[in-house]
């Protein structure tokens, strides 16, 4: 037989337009169907991702109730503290601004009595007011000018609060358990008004999130938190959690988790916002009231209500899981707009139900987006403030 010239075969595949390619074989029945459940849990997890995104933005577009515009004057005394104060004091006087006809803003490190005698304010409000000096409050109620403080750490630290009390005209504490705390010690306007969600920064993403999570916690490291996650951390960590605080080197080894634990970092407020709309489920975990390391609670006052976070993270759009407090109920209802835990046991069994029941999940998201929009805004905490004093 003789060879085939040189080039015959390159000529034969040029006119053939490719070379012929061995035949591939045909996939296994059961591969096609691996592959087709893959593709329709997909589409389902796209549908209903963009689903929920557009029913909340149905809601978060609503207009925003209608509270009257006072024609008063508000001098607003920020904390004089950075994170996490200073997002509040900004979400506070930028909603002033939309309930009073004029507000001054200072920090407790300008001369505010001077201040208060030049503009002549309808009321001084100050935040937290531990950086205000007392003799600057008492010369400003000499002068006649209606004095309010608002209370962000109660009941943690009362030993310092209840010495600040007595020198204002009206008290805002966001603890229940405060309000007859602070009566017995002389003061007569008391008024419980717990925080709620600043939906300038606290609000749910409109496009599907780029880094998706099913667990995220936010906060710091406190004792009974490290104490509460340890016995069930590598469970948490199987189901997809992701940590954001300071302190946790009190529960991890260096490196341990890589890139599921960002520690020692504030995140601000709109940062903060993306982590809870990116996650399928925030675990809220509160402080402990008799925790003898950060407290100054000297009474053991008993924490009842819930923190600001409870607010922040369902105006964010994501199911939340907190631990019981027996004043949650006031503001969510239990099953219906928030689930609660008394035991990590509990805990886990919920997170797994939520994690493979989406149509459950998204409805508790959304009515408690809803509610709190209603109900739990800024706008509605500060316009009952205002009530209570001007009437």
């Amino acid at each position: 037989m003789l060879a085939k010239p040189y080039g015959e075969t390159e000529i034969v595949r040029k006119r053939s337009g490719r070379a012929r390619q061995p035949k591939a074989a045909e996939p296994a029945p059961e591969e096609i169907s691996i592959r087709q459940l893959g593709r329709n849990a997909g589409l389902q997890d796209g549908f209903d991702e963009g689903y929920l995104r557009g029913r909340m933005d149905v809601l978060t577009s609503r207009p925003a109730p209608v509270f009257p515009l006072r024609q008063i004057h508000v001098l607003y005394i920020t904390s004089g503290k950075e994170y996490p104060y200073a997002p509040v004091d900004d979400g506070i006087h930028e909603t002033l601004r939309l309930l009073a006809s004029n507000v001054t803003v200072a920090n407790p490190s300008q001369s505010v009595a001077q201040l208060a005698a030049e503009i002549r304010p309808d009321l001084v409000l100050a935040l937290d007011g531990w950086n205000l000096p007392l003799e600057q409050v008492d010369e400003i109620r000499s002068m006649g000018i209606r004095t309010a403080l608002w209370l962000t750490d109660d009941p943690y630290y009362t030993d310092v609060t209840s010495g600040l009390v007595m020198h204002y005209d009206y008290i805002f504490t966001l603890e229940l358990n405060c309000v007859d705390f602070y009566r017995q010690n002389g003061c007569a306007n008391v008024h419980y008004l717990p925080f709620a969600a600043y939906t300038g920064y606290y609000r749910p993403l409109r496009d599907r999130a780029a880094n998706r999570r099913n667990l995220s916690f936010v906060g710091s490291a406190f004792w009974n938190r490290v104490d509460f996650f340890r016995p069930i951390l590598n469970e948490l960590m199987d189901r997809g959690l992701y940590i954001n605080g300071f302190w946790w080197e009190r529960l991890f080894e260096p490196g341990a988790y890589p890139g599921r634990v960002e520690m020692d970092k504030w995140m601000g407020p709109q940062e903060t916002a993306e982590v809870y709309s990116s996650s399928k489920i925030a675990i809220n975990l509160h402080r402990a009231f008799n925790d003898v390391s950060v407290n100054n609670n000297a009474a053991m006052i008993e924490a009842l209500s819930p923190n600001p976070r409870t607010f922040e993270i369902a105006a964010s759009g994501t199911l939340q899981i907190v631990d019981a407090r027996s004043d949650i109920a006031r503001f969510y209802t239990p099953g219906v707009e928030i689930e609660t835990f008394s035991s990590q046991e509990e805990l886990l069994g919920k997170i797994d139900f939520y994690l493979n029941h989406e149509k459950e999940r998204r409805e508790i998201v959304l009515r408690a987006l809803d509610r709190t929009l209603k109900e739990h805004t800024y706008t509605h905490r500060l316009n009952e403030l205002l009530t209570v004093i001007f009437g």
